[in-house]
């Protein structure tokens, strides 16, 4: 449950960009995420994630990148299309257990950062 206002806010503008599909922001990637890229590489790898993404908010914009364990790396809408393809069926789902939790971190002034394991396929 997001607690104050700004939260609620932030929450808001991250449902619009990830639910609904609205613009992302490159001048914020290029201010708050691309500078953090090595930072997010290093945590996957300790991690043996599959992937990770990462989400900042600023002002109702918001930006978003995605690195994949091969090094590939997303940005924006490309990021949340990959998302979707690799939470499928799950996405909705995901984003609406999730970004209550990550509104109050970006209201705290912390960047989202999430690492991601994938089951095995049979």
């Amino acid at each position: 449950m997001v607690k104050n206002k700004s939260a609620k806010q932030i929450q808001k503008h991250l449902r619009q960009a990830l639910v609904f599909d609205a613009p992302m922001s490159q001048t914020l990637y290029d201010w708050e995420l691309a500078e953090l890229l090595d930072e997010f590489r290093r945590s996957l790898i300790a991690d043996h994630d599959e992937f990770l993404f990462a989400l900042t908010e600023n002002a109702g914009k918001v930006a978003m990148v995605l690195i994949e364990r091969s090094g590939a790396v997303h940005v924006n809408e490309q990021a949340r299309w990959k998302l979707k393809k690799f939470w499928k069926a799950a996405y909705v789902s995901n984003l609406n257990q999730l970004l209550p939790q990550f509104a109050e971190e970006l209201d705290a002034g912390e960047i989202v950062m999430n690492g991601v394991k994938t089951a095995l396929e049979a």
